[in-house]
């Protein structure tokens, strides 16, 4: 059985998906092996994502990751918030 990875805390501020943690069903991890970036984020002024907090990392297309296994996360959570880009992987780590 495949577990799934938590987004345990989204510190992105101007994040549509962002009330209090990250209310966006998955994310996708991309970016670059300098740092990863979170492709879900979305700067507008619009409201989005489910009503309570329960993200998960749905895809990560940073081969290079320590916690990427077939694609997907096996980190125990994943935390998002500024970095390079305006939400970064936090929990990336080049292998």
């Amino acid at each position: 059985m495949t577990v799934v990875t938590n987004v345990s805390e989204c510190t992105v501020h101007n994040c549509s998906f962002n009330h209090d943690g990250c209310t966006a069903v998955a994310i996708t991890v991309s970016g670059t092996e300098e740092h990863a970036t979170c492709a879900t984020f979305i700067d507008t002024s619009a409201t989005g994502g489910l009503p309570k907090v329960i993200a998960h990392v749905g895809a990560c297309q940073r081969f290079e990751c320590t916690f990427n296994h077939d694609l997907l996360c096996s980190a125990p959570a994943v935390k998002v918030g500024p970095g390079a880009d305006a939400a970064d992987c936090l929990t990336y780590t080049h292998s």
